[in-house]
């Protein structure tokens, strides 16, 4: 590995591939063949993985179908799966380049413009099925807020121009972005995905439409877990109230696309359980339900005298004033196994509860 056996190819070229086909190995395996090239691992970064890629492309369909961030061009590969006329817009020419090799390679066909979205915007005539769009963040800054503003491009200055020349957009966004502060600043909104892969959510991605519809669904989903989507309508989370109870038999943890997309009460009452507390997004029942889009426990309540050194447990903290490795620290106890601690408060209080 310190010299290459290649004339043409230097060392540190054939290392990034490498590292490539690492990434690329648990992110988009479909890549793992010969005569890909990968792309500086930045670019593969902020790519989509395959499987969320895959989720998406069952959502649209249609003739014309454009990406005006392609990047690297993850999304664009599975999301134009059902349409006729692919274009790809990116203002990155070696990217572009790698992509439009790779398609060559996966014998994929579509129109590649290399220019900056704006410009495209300014000389585009024609219409589209469905648009795509996954802006980046302007700089690296980690504010505690996140907004459209920060995002290049800003969605808010071309949100009209993209529905004039588009039947439906979709927006990839941040994990972090806040659902109402979407609802507030763009139009037309008629769908909100919360996407999870293994319980991590992964992405937020918004469709707007042409015509203003008459609600906003969300959809919850978390794959890889086997768990059913959770669908609800947006804004009827403050009509509905939860039940409150001591712990019973059962404890209920929904999946975190769930609890980002705050359906608190909601949840609550599609599977008629009863929370702990106001601000513990934990509920219970006596008897067991099924088909609950999160994790369920039978759990028992016990005191901390009951907790024994060097037992192992997974740690779970919520509504509690110690995190998971202070309570480790506390306690002196070992992560991992299959038993589980869940330290929280119930309206009476803290509690402790314990896997049955």
């Amino acid at each position: 590995m310190k010299k290459s056996p290649f004339a043409e190819v230097s060392m540190q070229e054939i290392v990034h591939q490498i590292k490539g086909r690492q990434v690329a190995l648990k992110k988009f395996p479909f890549l793992l063949r010969d005569e890909i090239i990968f792309p500086p691992q930045l670019n593969m970064e902020q790519s989509s993985s395959e499987k969320t890629a895959i989720y998406k492309s069952t959502l649209i369909s249609g003739k014309k179908f454009i990406d005006l961030t392609s990047g690297f061009g993850i999304d664009a590969y599975y999301l134009s799966q059902n349409f006729d006329d692919i274009v790809l817009v990116e203002q990155n020419t070696e990217l572009l380049k790698i992509v439009e090799h790779n398609w060559s390679v996966l014998n994929k066909k579509a129109k590649f413009i290399n220019l900056k979205l704006e410009n495209f915007l300014e000389q585009n005539k024609e219409v589209f099925d469905v648009t795509y769009l996954d802006p980046a963040r302007r700089d690296s800054s980690k504010n505690k807020v996140f907004l459209l503003e920060d995002l290049s491009p800003n969605i808010l200055e071309i949100q009209d121009h993209l529905l004039s020349i588009s039947n439906k957009v979709v927006v990839k966004l941040s994990p972090l972005i806040d659902l109402k502060y979407l609802l507030s600043v763009l139009k037309n909104i008629s769908r909100i995905d919360i996407i999870a892969l293994k319980n991590e959510v992964k992405e937020v991605v918004v469709f707007l439409t042409h015509d203003e519809p008459e609600k906003v669904m969300c959809h919850c989903i978390n794959l890889d877990s086997g768990e059913s989507d959770f669908v609800f309508q947006l804004g009827n989370e403050e009509f509905v109230h939860s039940e409150y109870s001591e712990p019973e038999r059962f404890i209920y943890l929904p999946n975190n696309s769930i609890l980002k997309a705050g359906a608190f009460n909601l949840i609550s009452e599609r599977f008629s359980l009863k929370k702990l507390h106001p601000n513990t997004h934990i509920y219970t029942s006596t008897e067991k339900i099924e088909g609950f889009p999160g994790r369920v426990m039978e759990m028992e309540v016990i005191g901390n005298k009951q907790i024994k050194k060097k037992e192992q447990f997974n740690i779970i903290s919520k509504n509690y004033p110690l995190k998971p490795d202070e309570i480790k620290k506390k306690y002196n106890l070992k992560d991992g196994g299959e038993r589980y601690l869940i330290f929280t408060q119930s309206k009476k209080g803290k509690i402790i509860l314990k896997s049955v």
